[in-house]
């Protein structure tokens, strides 16, 4: 079963038809431009063509910048990328679907990516909790128990002890860059945080993507924590094939 997973980023709004059974694109990405407004009409036009350039008549799954209620739609949080809060308290779903003529799925885009690496990734078949972060501009997150989603954590929004800011400000993938941090600066400061999500949560195994995860073998031998902890598999799809998950399921 083929279903049209589409990521929103801040840049580029990517799709492509994701072959389910076996977590794979079905066909070439489209990308499109992002709408320098990021206004909910110009970003739900935009979706509305990637729908009509594949030709795809079945359900549609969208991962987008923000907090999604589940099963409406509703946008709770203004967009990561833009901040334009036109999004809040309206139904991204039902404006997707005014575009794309058929149904369409909403969600976070950390949860999408979650989904994807959770079932065909390194968290498919780990029974448990499974915690996957996403390390960019923020921190993504996503909390998985025996594999079903517990969808819209904030988990670069928790706070580490004697730390007056967000986790995200001191150990997002971004902070290496603009700080200049050595690897042997930033591997503490991750393990730090994990420390933090081990404490509260747990989990079986322990995911990082973005593409910082690339080099886990720099920063991964300074984690001292009893969970396992592993690079993402699915990297740059993971967004489009777990929205494909989202709109299925």
């Amino acid at each position: 079963m083929n279903v049209l997973g589409i990521d929103v980023g801040g840049s580029g709004i990517k799709g492509a038809l994701v072959d389910l059974g076996k977590g794979i694109l079905a066909t070439e990405r489209l990308r499109i431009e992002t709408p320098s407004s990021f206004g909910i009409g110009d970003v739900a036009k935009t979706i509305g063509k990637i729908s009509h350039h594949f030709n795809h008549k079945g359900p549609v799954g969208v991962g987008f910048p923000a907090v999604v209620k589940p099963d409406t739609g509703i946008v709770l949080t203004p967009p990561t990328a833009h901040h334009h809060p036109g999004w809040v308290g309206r139904s991204a779903s039902q404006a997707f679907q005014n575009e794309t003529g058929g149904s369409v799925t909403v969600v976070n885009d950390a949860d999408a990516a979650g989904l994807a690496e959770a079932r065909y990734g390194a968290g498919k078949g780990v029974r448990g909790t499974v915690v996957i972060l996403t390390l960019g501009t923020g921190v993504g997150s996503g909390l998985f128990f025996n594999g079903q989603l517990i969808p819209n954590t904030e988990f670069g929004k928790l706070y580490l002890q004697g730390h007056k800011d967000v986790a995200e400000l001191y150990m997002a993938g971004r902070i290496k860059e603009e700080k200049g941090l050595k690897w042997k600066e930033y591997g503490p400061r991750l393990n730090e945080y994990l420390q933090h999500v081990e404490w509260l949560f747990s989990p079986e195994l322990i995911i990082i993507g973005g593409g910082i995860s690339k080099k886990f073998e720099k920063f991964g031998p300074y984690f001292e924590l009893r969970t396992k902890v592993v690079p993402a598999v699915l990297q740059n799809e993971a967004g489009i094939i777990g929205a494909a998950v989202a709109a299925a399921d």
